[in-house]
């Protein structure tokens, strides 16, 4: 009997290629309109509900850049906490999180008000956008 194992440390950085080549194209595709010679850095602003990898993204971008007016340029990644509204006591702020894996530093977030426990709308950390764009005429 044949099993197919695939380690999750080749699934996730697929994840970052896959948001990073998207973000590429938009990128690039804005940069048509105007005339620059040199793009200096691409800020972007990430949420911690999109467990996208800072590391893993600025790698891709690097990789996914090549060849194209972003090469050479910086990634700059900006996170974006997770904040939720509580649907009872209105509280709003920062969620709770359990860590998992010390060595790491990976978490997951509590989806529960951290004032009374009730159901909770996230209202930040789904973010993954383009932030500016630091170019040279």
């Amino acid at each position: 009997m044949n099993k197919v194992i695939t380690p999750p440390a080749i699934l996730h950085p697929m994840h970052e290629v896959s948001i990073v080549s998207n973000l590429v194209k938009s990128i690039i595709s804005e940069l048509e309109n105007h005339n620059f010679s040199k793009v200096n850095s691409v800020t972007v602003v990430i949420g911690d509900m999109t467990n996208l990898g800072k590391d893993q993204m600025e790698f891709a971008y690097e990789v996914v850049t090549r060849d194209t007016i972003l090469e050479g340029s910086e990634i700059i990644v900006m996170n974006e906490p997770i904040e939720v509204e509580c649907v009872e006591c209105k509280y709003v702020g920062l969620v709770k999180t359990i860590k998992f894996d010390e060595d790491y530093g990976h978490s997951v977030p509590i989806l529960a008000c951290p004032e009374c426990n009730s159901k909770v709308t996230i209202i930040k950390g789904e973010s993954c956008r383009i932030e500016s764009i630091d170019v040279e005429e």
